[in-house]
């Protein structure tokens, strides 16, 4: 599987990333370079104008990139991100899956799609993972 013998053994390391965790994002799947994660559409979750708060979107990217990311190399912190808001959500949830397309000695790159559970392109994500290597 990686460096998590099992997808537990992955959310009790990732139970340490609070601000994630008290969002509400749970890790749904792991893999070999891949994560989905989803999230519960909360009112704290919204912005003033009743949509999803575009931190909260971005935190449930940055735990799929980190989650796939740290199943190959612990441990591996986001370095950069662009992100494309597409639309709002209709749904209840929001799914993040990250697909690692470039793993590399010192970094990665893993495209995240945000969609909601009625199938709606919310957001789409570029991210670069930056592996710290203990000396």
């Amino acid at each position: 599987m990686g460096n998590f013998k099992s997808i537990e053994e992955a959310r009790q390391f990732f139970k340490n990333d609070l601000f994630a965790t008290n969002s509400g994002v749970y890790i749904e799947e792991l893999g070999e370079g891949y994560s989905k994660c989803s999230m519960k559409i909360t009112k704290n979750h919204l912005n003033a104008m009743g949509g999803v708060m575009g931190g909260a979107i971005f935190t449930l990217a940055d735990l799929a990139l980190a989650s796939a990311a740290s199943n190959i190399h612990i441990p591996t912190v986001a370095q950069q991100f662009s992100c494309n808001f597409l639309s709002a959500a209709k749904g209840d949830t929001l799914i993040a899956e990250a697909v690692c397309k470039k793993d590399g000695r010192n970094s990665c790159v893993y495209n995240i799609d945000v969609k909601d559970n009625t199938g709606r392109d919310i957001a789409q994500f570029v991210g670069t993972g930056f592996k710290i290597h203990k000396s």
